[in-house]
């Protein structure tokens, strides 16, 4: 297997995909623009071991000193989460700081991308990107969703961020040919809850048959990712009625402050986290953990289906 030679890989991940293991590509943006430190460090490190619990190797990604890095050290993910010039960097912004030799964590999107060129096909995150609210006006829309059109990387997150438009956000998946399948249920999870106002389009209940489903389609030639929509567990979701009351009153101020661009969505979770007195956090690290545990399964099944 060739590793593209601008990715500096840990001597853990580069071992388990030349011996084609199961491996699991983990996002940064979460850890330094998601949540607070340290609960931000100990929730990344905890997902690293529910992957390797799961019989697969976590592969944290993340650019420092202008290095893309495939699978991160216990220092390296201290100073992720702790210093205060990390970017937040999407497709965009790579090659400004690769050739800057910056910080930057990545988002969905550039997480996605750099998994692909490293050969992993498997990725955790915590809610997709999306449409925003009000993009019929703003034109503002992630570039996840481009991403997911076109790089072959399955995706286990909890939906969509609940902060969205989740109804414009699956209408641009279709388009893209991207598709989502609800893991274990019919209903779209919502971040936050379990269920949202749309059906998930397609539906799987054991990560065989996702595997299955990821090998067919590439191996038909369609590039592109896959959604895997796995509802946050029942005892840890909030309810629809409470977190979309939170959501109103967070984009209201967010609209009164002129926030903008991809600093819309840090400040809507951080304002949340506030507005909940921290209950939105505590679900948004049992999703992700759920998440981890199914991306574990998922990658092994994967791993476990490849030609020898």
């Amino acid at each position: 297997m060739t590793i593209h030679p601008m990715l500096a890989l840990t001597d853990e991940v580069r071992s388990a995909l030349a011996e084609a293991r199961a491996v699991v590509a983990l996002e940064s943006t979460i850890i330094s623009h998601g949540m607070p430190y340290p609960r931000n460090v100990a929730m990344a490190r905890e997902v690293e071991d529910i992957v390797r619990e799961g019989g697969a190797v976590p592969a944290t990604i993340a650019v420092l000193d202008g290095i893309p890095r495939i699978g991160l050290s216990a220092d390296e993910l201290e100073l992720l989460g702790s210093a205060p010039d990390v970017a937040k960097v999407s497709i965009r912004d790579l090659p400004h700081v690769v050739a800057t030799r910056a910080h930057g964590a990545t988002t969905v999107a550039s997480t996605m991308r750099l998994a692909a060129l490293a050969g992993i096909r498997v990725f955790v995150t915590g809610g997709l990107g999306g449409v925003h609210q009000g993009a019929t006006d703003s034109m503002d829309e992630s570039a996840d969703l481009t991403e997911l059109g076109r790089t072959d990387v399955a995706v286990v997150c909890a939906g969509v961020k609940s902060i969205l438009d989740i109804g414009l956000t699956l209408e641009r998946l279709e388009t893209l040919g991207v598709p989502v399948v609800g893991y274990g249920t019919s209903d779209f999870p919502s971040f936050y809850s379990r269920t949202s106002d749309f059906s998930a389009p397609l539906r799987a209940d054991d990560p065989a048959t996702l595997a299955a489903m990821m090998r067919a389609k590439w191996d038909l030639g369609l590039e592109g990712g896959i959604v895997v929509a796995n509802p946050v567990p029942e005892a840890e979701e909030m309810s629809r009625a409470d977190i979309d009351g939170l959501i109103a009153t967070a984009l209201a101020e967010c609209g009164q402050r002129g926030i903008t661009g991809k600093d819309i969505t840090p400040f809507l979770l951080g304002r949340i986290v506030e507005l909940s007195g921290g209950r939105s956090l505590e679900t948004n690290i049992a999703l992700v953990r759920n998440n981890a545990r199914l991306g574990a399964a998922l990658a092994v099944a994967y791993a476990g289906a490849a030609p020898r």
